[in-house]
């Protein structure tokens, strides 16, 4: 096991001018953790794992593994495991040929070479399966193949790009289940790639959320969620609320906005908000944080049920507040609700959150 450092590293292709396709990247990755690089497509987080790999170079910043400055040192110098989108395993070669790839070009012994194939495949629940050819496993299989190989050689750091979205629904989170469990095992340090928020809640020690080359936050799953930093987090991790309200007063960690149509409720708020009386604050509000009253009920906001969708867990709503659009996640919902309806809308403001831009 061993810590990754990310020092302000920025990386920029000649044929992208100015435009940084990962701008001034701080990270500290512990010893064994499990650590995502979260975003959508274009974010910079596939760019940062192959510098960290050494496929890239930074265009400046430098990458350590422990007290070893890796910035320039090329990825067979790394000691790094790499499990790619496409497995990129070889067709001509059997299970036990692909997983031992690694250990010959370590010259490693051919008796601690069948050795080490054999406790991979155990590692990954493929025990046996070393004389079959790639074309004869499912693609969970060669997803766990392309693992095993990847873990053979007992590699410092584990880099995982997108493993999973070969998969369908039901094997990506059978396989998710399985890679954290090898994982915790093997106590490899690990950073994974995904777009994918639901993966990433599920799986990771922590998460970086990326967006246009800068990292927006770094927190567990649950700070993540449930105290997003940006406008940007909130919406893209789950589904969220994210209201321009006017501010009445506002405290170190607190702030005080008043609601649409509705009463002034003091809203938790992060350190160095800057937000000042007379000015707007962009607060984030779940919509399983919302709760469904009568439309008169004092203290509620006053709305009409403009789309309703019934998921089987809970019904999905969007109610018009004075012109916002507010989602809501009610688990009980009168019956006859229906779109056109007047509600009145509870927001829990211990869950509501004041968001940056």
């Amino acid at each position: 096991m061993i810590d990754v450092t990310l020092e302000s590293v920025s990386k920029r292709f000649a044929r992208g001018g100015d435009t940084a396709a990962v701008d001034q990247v701080d990270i500290t990755i512990a010893a064994g953790e499990f650590f995502t690089l979260l975003g959508p497509s274009g974010c910079g987080k596939t760019t940062t794992l192959r510098m960290v790999a050494g496929f890239y170079f930074p265009t400046s910043g430098r990458i350590r593994f422990g007290t070893e400055d890796v910035t320039h040192r090329p990825p067979n110098k790394r000691d790094t495991g790499m499990v790619f989108q496409n497995y990129a395993l070889f067709p001509h070669m059997t299970v036990a040929q692909n997983v031992a790839y690694g250990l010959k070009i370590r010259r490693v012994g051919r008796a601690e070479q069948r050795r080490r194939i054999e406790e991979a495949l155990g590692q990954v629940h493929l025990a046996g399966y070393g004389d079959r050819r790639i074309d004869e496993l499912s693609g969970g299989q060669q997803q766990r193949v392309a693992l095993a190989r990847a873990l053979v050689i007992r590699p410092r750091t584990l880099l995982l790009d997108e493993p999973l979205s070969n998969l369908d629904a039901k094997l990506r989170e059978e396989t998710r289940v399985e890679i954290r469990r090898i994982q915790r095992e093997s106590g490899t340090t690990s950073i994974y790639v995904t777009h994918d928020q639901a993966e990433a809640m599920a799986m990771s020690d922590r998460i970086a959320v990326m967006e246009s080359g800068r990292v927006q936050q770094i927190g567990t799953p649950q700070e993540i969620y449930h105290r997003p930093a940006t406008s940007f987090v909130a919406r893209f991790i789950g589904r969220s609320n994210v209201l321009t309200l006017p501010v009445v007063t506002a405290t170190g960690q607190a702030v005080t906005v008043r609601l649409p149509d509705g009463p002034e409720v003091a809203v938790p708020a992060p350190d160095g908000h800057g937000l000042r009386e007379g000015g707007t604050a962009l607060v984030a509000v779940r919509p399983e944080h919302i709760g469904l009253a009568p439309a008169t009920e004092p203290g509620t906001l006053p709305g009409q049920v403009s789309d309703l969708e019934f998921t089987g867990m809970a019904t999905n709503l969007t109610v018009d507040v004075s012109g916002e659009r507010i989602q809501v996640a009610a688990i009980d919902v009168p019956s006859g609700t229906a779109v056109g309806d007047r509600v009145g809308l509870r927001l829990t403001k211990e869950r509501m959150w004041v968001v940056r831009p």
